[in-house]
């Protein structure tokens, strides 16, 4: 599910803030084996802390088939982690869907309308009720009650232990 994370801006990302990203990704190189990012995205982009377009982009792709939702979200990452480009453009993501072979004015009318705004707005609520707190997350629902897991990308045997143990 969509989480939302940040809402729309204009505004630059503040150079701080930048700095921290990068430096979780240079950490995520380190730590997570065959991770790649691009940090030319840095300099040739206008960053902004907006992922909420993104999040509308997989829904506009979601209403021409449940088959381009993980098609879209791959696309957005491979744009904005290895071709530095910027997933809170509108342009972008317009792009990405017609390379995805997505209707182009479909999505366009779809990306920024008033039910896709309220279907992330329902995603957003959904994850802060369940108790996520970043993305990803990985929450088990047993129940009526729900448990957040610590990922371990080198290891999935310790997120196996974690539900186990739940369970």
């Amino acid at each position: 599910m969509l989480g939302g994370l940040a809402p729309d801006t204009e505004e630059p990302m503040p150079l701080t803030l930048q700095q921290k990203i990068q430096g979780i990704w240079k950490k995520i190189q380190k730590e997570v084996p065959r991770t790649e990012f691009n940090f030319d995205f840095w300099d040739k982009c206008h960053p902004r802390r907006s992922t909420y377009p993104a999040c509308r982009a997989v829904i506009a792709a979601i209403k021409q088939g449940k088959v381009f939702e993980e098609a879209m979200i791959l696309q957005i990452q491979r744009a904005y982690y290895l071709q530095a480009r910027n997933p809170s453009d509108d342009a972008t993501l317009i792009s990405l869907a017609v390379d995805l072979g997505l209707d182009r004015i479909q999505f366009i009318n779809d990306l920024n309308s008033p039910e896709t705004h309220a279907a992330l707005t329902w995603e957003i609520q959904l994850s802060q009720t369940l108790g996520a707190t970043g993305f990803p997350s990985l929450i088990l629902k047993q129940l009526q009650h729900c448990y957040p897991l610590h990922i371990d990308y080198n290891s999935p045997l310790e997120t196996i232990k974690q539900i186990k143990a739940l369970s």
